[in-house]
């Protein structure tokens, strides 16, 4: 009996994905060696490699670090096609870049790692390479890169020259005490002038001239050269086989079906399939179900040996249990664990609540499988009047905090109110009694809702950053105008050759954490750059400014600033609520308010009925009798009425604004 028409074409579909041919035996409809057929997602038919053929003497792990948009990941590209590690196609372009808020943006937001490999005079070599983010919010993907490299390709626009971040990504790899490979990029361009670069790296760096490379990722020039660079000056790992295992952990992912993949840094040892590991941190024993390298897909080996880079699957279950900084050892054989990672300090805190509430656990699950894969965000649960149970998460800047609300809703699909970003400050208590509350005498503030009284306390303290910016000589008195509109102080001007100067200065945090790098472009028509560091804190005027409607204060609405930006942020926001408040049957007085202090007011009328409108003519005393009882008794409802600010008022006031 045939089978209908609409099956036997199924069958024949599969049929032609298998390998081997039907054997003649068998009836047409029937697939034909169902054990030949390729599955699109299996791994069992892949070869694995053999990684014992490359000692630690053969094995080069290196990063490639630059200032934003100077070809990092064009040179990468590069590299794999060299290698052979991809196929030459006019298509490859920014390959490591995988996330779909990378390809929008044009930037990388998360390091990347390769394996490839390499034959140079007879020998081959296995080269490790991370490509990394050139975004100063992303500094801590850098230096977590940098802890499983012996070396760096440092690239160097030869159009643009140092910039900010090449300066920043050059001193966290010198105190790394890692090998710098300076490399000129974009050498094809019509304005490129390699020789004001080289020199601009010897002054600022100290490296000489006749050690730059000059390239061009774009063509593919010069670019063998680099690899051959990397052989000679990046020394192989300190490490030995023969020692017991000890992997670092230096980034991970999360996958719905095979759970936790770990990124690992052998530095002793070797790893494969059904070894019995144990975690420092959580000191819980797993099974290895798979060992590989990234080439930059996934692909699996027998064992990965000391000095080599790859990933592990190891059946973790739960998010929490692949701490990016961890060390892994064999059951029954510890070892000291390594130094990790220093955690990252977060500069920018926003508030972050579900759109709806009944939304609330998917939300706290998503946010637990991206906190995984960007462990420098904090996470606190918090609670608002207005808007709900949500969180408040720490961000190492707005970028970064722009980027993982963009992955949240690209990859888990998930919709969040974000509120305006605050900076953490700190307070010295003067009051014995708050001391012995707290249990010391400096507390950290993260909200208007723990703000001390100023009569408990000696003095305030804001966050400040060391800013580094570069820019053409010709803009120089713009942008020192513009950071002493911002309550900078100037600590140093470098001019770095003829047309460029670097400039440093010590900012308030909060007095850039919005729109400062916005204001420096525009000034400086795309030229200049920026870069920062934490730099403490020091000594500030703080106040915390309420907002009242009716003289009654709405507590999601105060913030913490400094006096003397209290006026035109107390105008700003009542102009902003007056806006957003729905109009009452009575008047609302919306104030800014610093202590008994009124700064700034907006009245939103009230409706009013026309209540003269059946007066024809007659004596005006009819008139005002009727509009006197009028506001009486809008005088009355005022008095008794509540003025209920609605959820989507709070959200369009609370909201970051992204065109701002």
């Amino acid at each position: 009996m045939a089978l209908p028409g609409r099956t036997a074409m199924w069958w024949a579909r599969l049929r032609s994905r298998c390998r081997a041919a039907a054997p003649l035996c068998l009836p047409p409809w029937l697939p034909a060696a169902p054990v030949a057929c390729e599955r699109p997602y299996s791994s069992r038919g892949e070869e694995k490699l053999d990684m014992s053929t490359y000692p630690v003497e053969s094995i080069r792990n290196f990063s490639i670090i630059a200032h934003v948009d100077h070809g990092k990941s064009t040179l990468a590209d590069r590299l794999l096609e060299i290698t052979g590690t991809i196929a030459k196609t006019g298509r490859n372009k920014q390959v490591l870049d995988k996330l779909q808020v990378e390809r929008e943006r044009g930037i990388t937001v998360k390091a990347q790692s390769a394996s490839l490999f390499y034959s140079h005079e007879g020998v081959n070599y296995l080269l490790n390479l991370i490509d990394t983010p050139g975004h100063v919010d992303f500094s801590y993907e850098v230096s977590r890169s940098l802890s499983a490299c012996q070396g760096v390709i440092l690239v160097v626009d030869a159009n643009e020259g140092i910039q900010a971040q090449t300066v920043a990504n050059f001193y966290l790899a010198f105190e790394a005490q890692l090998a710098i490979i300076p490399v000129i990029n974009k050498i094809d361009l019509k304005n490129a002038d390699p020789e004001r670069v080289e020199k601009q790296i010897e002054k600022l760096f100290d490296i000489p001239i006749d050690e730059c490379v000059r390239i061009s990722a774009k063509q593919g020039t010069n670019v063998e050269k680099v690899l051959q660079k990397v052989i000679e000056k990046i020394p192989p790992p300190h490490c030995n086989t023969a020692d017991p295992l000890k992997a670092l952990v230096f980034d991970s992912t999360f996958d719905h079906y095979r759970g936790v993949i770990a990124n690992i840094a052998l530095f002793g040892g070797e790893i494969q399939k059904g070894y019995k590991i144990v975690s420092a941190h959580t000191k819980k024993k797993y099974e290895v179900n798979e060992v590989g390298i990234l080439t930059p897909n996934e692909q699996p080996t027998h064992k990965l040996y000391a000095g080599q880079v790859g990933y592990l699957i190891a059946g973790m279950k739960e998010v929490t249990e692949a701490q990016i900084g961890d060390t892994l050892f064999l059951y029954k054989q510890p070892v000291e664990p390594l130094p990790g990672f220093k955690s990252a300090k977060p500069m920018v805190f926003a508030g972050m609540y579900p759109v709806d509430q009944t939304e609330y656990n998917n939300l706290k699950s998503a946010l637990e499988r991206l906190t995984l894969n960007d462990s420098s965000v904090t996470v606190h649960r918090d609670s608002s009047l207005a808007l709900g149970a949500g969180w408040r998460l720490g961000f190492l800047g707005l970028l970064h905090m722009e980027v993982f609300n963009q992955r949240l809703e690209q990859e888990y699909n998930m919709s969040v109110i974000l509120t305006v970003p605050t900076v953490p400050y700190k307070a010295i208590l003067s009051s014995a009694k708050l001391i012995k509350e707290y249990g010391k005498a400096e507390i950290t503030i993260i909200s208007p809702a723990q703000f001390p009284d100023k009569l408990s306390v000696s003095e305030y303290l804001e966050p400040t950053v060391l800013g580094t910016i570069v820019t053409p000589h010709e803009y120089i008195g713009k942008i020192i105008a513009l950071c002493q509109d911002r309550r900078a102080v100037q600590k140093d001007m470098l001019y770095i050759d003829e047309r460029r100067v670097m400039l440093k200065y010590l900012f308030p945090l909060n007095e850039i954490v919005v729109d400062f790098y916005d204001a420096l472009k525009s000034l400086s028509s795309g030229y200049a750059s920026f870069d920062y560091e934490d730099a403490g804190y020091q000594a500030a005027d703080l106040i915390k400014m309420d907002i009242l409607l009716n003289g009654n204060p709405v507590e999601e609405l105060a913030t913490i600033i400094h006096n003397d930006k209290a006026y035109a942020t107390g105008k700003f926001l009542c102009e902003r609520l007056k806006d957003a408040i729905p109009r009452q049957l009575f008047e609302i007085a919306i104030q800014a308010a610093i202590g008994k202090k009124i700064i700034a007011r907006e009245t939103l009328k009230a409706y009013r009925k026309n209540v003269v409108a059946k007066c024809y003519g007659g004596d005006i005393t009819r008139r005002m009798k009727l509009l006197k009882r009028q506001a009486e008794g809008k005088k009355l409802m005022r008095k008794i009425g509540n003025v209920e600010v609605p959820r989507d008022a709070f959200i369009r006031v609370l909201k970051r604004q992204p065109d701002k």
